[in-house]
């Protein structure tokens, strides 16, 4: 199986050569156009077409959310028992029968259980996928993958957002119903790439089926404190998320003389920046200590946006748009730097005996992110203005800054190649000969989990050196 060569343009994104990336990506793009559709119409649908009222839609969304964090939590033990591409696929189609119940519901309490079907299976569907790229894939090409397949999301987010824009202008109950009708449809076509991920019994693709067999149960992350240190300090990084969705918007409207049109300007910016920069931003962060530094200038760079905003409002409407805009591209640039950073660690300090488990706790603090935002960023950056600003920068500065100290902290010695035997040389050559790859073992003084990575054909497995 090819391993993934550095994409050049967005065709070799869409279309990758390895067969396991590939469905992945067209997965990706199904589930993602889908939720551009229903971010642009759900809100309208649940207050205009069921007649729930708003703070009912709000109530029942976090109730969903803290549902999607235990998801997220318990996904990464359920794909390690049966396999994180079982779980994806189970978690996908019960996504999609979800948004399609969202048609029928017109009371609270029917809501609430929908949302949280939905939230939740889209939580495990987040520890799923990262636990398929955390066995997949070697080091250096789980976190491209990764990457691309964020440029996907960016992308069919934005196709999904332009359908949506016919349901909006009909404005009628026939059209939002018909919307959300669609975006369960796209999340169920999402299911038929992802069946490919079993059809590999060779190769990365084998390492998604379950694990078979007696063998080590490995470290669990909720022991780890470096992994919950730096899962922490990601997940307040990741708060710039609700600073995009609800902080920016509301401080456009409410505190700057800038026109609403800006906010629209903005998103698009940060989609193109995103689709145009990610895959680049993320080279050479499979390696801790750069991601470690990624994520700390990302959270100087958010520091610097969050100065950029609150400058908006100073000034007039030309003023305003001019350093919105420019705060905007900032804020993309430690957004991608961010992200590739936190896959990195995610996957690299991770044991790789539970993949599941450790992306579980990863995404659990996406989830506690995610939860949180909205909160933190109307209570600080849009109540308090200015000195609002100044807290969120300091905390993402701070945050970023002790992320390579943490990571520092237990780095563990450089891996020491054993030479390879005369015997094993000759295993490589029956190997090579017989079209399989080689495989060396690498080992530290700690006794570390042993890793598996490859190398263009060869395969090096990192751990304990044989004695």
């Amino acid at each position: 199986m090819l391993p993934p060569r550095p994409a050049r343009s967005l065709s070799a994104v869409l279309r990758p050569d390895d067969p396991v990336a590939r469905a992945l990506t067209a997965s990706t793009a199904a589930g993602a156009a889908a939720n551009g559709v229903f971010y642009s119409v759900s809100a309208l649908f649940f207050t205009r077409v069921a007649g729930l009222p708003a703070t009912t839609v709000g109530l029942g969304l976090t109730v969903a959310g803290a549902v999607g964090v235990l998801g997220a939590l318990l996904a990464g033990r359920l794909s390690d028992a049966v396999g994180a591409h079982r779980v994806l696929i189970a978690a996908t189609a019960g996504q999609g029968l979800a948004l399609l119940a969202y048609v029928l519901v017109r009371d609270p309490v029917p809501f609430a259980l929908v949302a949280c079907a939905a939230v939740g299976c889209r939580a495990v569907q987040g520890t799923a996928l990262s636990a398929v790229l955390a066995v997949a894939f070697p080091g250096d090409d789980r976190v491209v993958v990764r990457a691309r397949l964020r440029v996907v999301t960016n992308v069919s987010i934005g196709l999904g957002t332009c359908a949506a824009a016919l349901a909006l202008l009909a404005g009628t109950a026939q059209a939002y119903s018909a919307a959300l009708v669609g975006t369960g449809v796209l999340t169920l076509m999402a299911c038929l790439p992802l069946r490919a991920l079993g059809a590999h019994p060779a190769g990365r693709a084998g390492a998604v089926a379950a694990p078979t067999g007696p063998g080590p149960a490995g470290r669990s992350p909720l022991r780890d404190r470096r992994y919950l240190a730096v899962t922490a300090l990601n997940a307040v990084v990741g708060l710039h998320f609700g600073l995009q969705t609800v902080g920016v918007p509301l401080w456009v409207a409410a505190r700057t003389d800038a026109p609403a049109v800006t906010v629209s300007l903005l998103m698009v910016l940060n989609t193109l920046l995103v689709a145009t920069l990610q895959v680049r931003a993320s080279r050479g962060t499979h390696h801790v200590p750069a991601a470690a530094r990624a994520v700390a200038g990302a959270g100087a760079l958010l520091a610097l946006a969050c100065g950029l905003y609150a400058a908006s409002a100073a000034g007039g409407a030309l003023l305003a748009v001019l350093l919105l805009v420019l705060a905007a591209g900032v804020h993309a640039l430690a957004e991608v730097r961010g992200e590739a950073g936190a896959w990195g660690l995610a996957f690299e300090l991770a044991d790789p005996r539970r993949p599941g488990a450790y992306q579980g706790v990863s995404q659990t603090g996406y989830s506690l992110s995610a939860m949180a935002a909205p909160l933190v960023v109307t209570t600080t950056a849009v109540g308090l203005g200015t000195p609002g600003w100044v807290v969120l920068g300091v905390l993402f500065a701070a945050a970023g800054a002790a992320t390579p100290l943490v990571v520092r902290a237990a780095q563990p010695p450089r891996a020491v190649r054993t030479r390879a035997s005369a015997s094993s040389a000759g295993s490589a050559a029956s190997a090579a000969s017989t079209g399989r790859s080689a495989t060396t073992v690498v080992g530290d003084s700690r006794g570390a989990a042993p890793r598996v990575s490859t190398r263009g054909s060869e395969q090096v497995r990192e751990g304990p050196a044989p004695t």
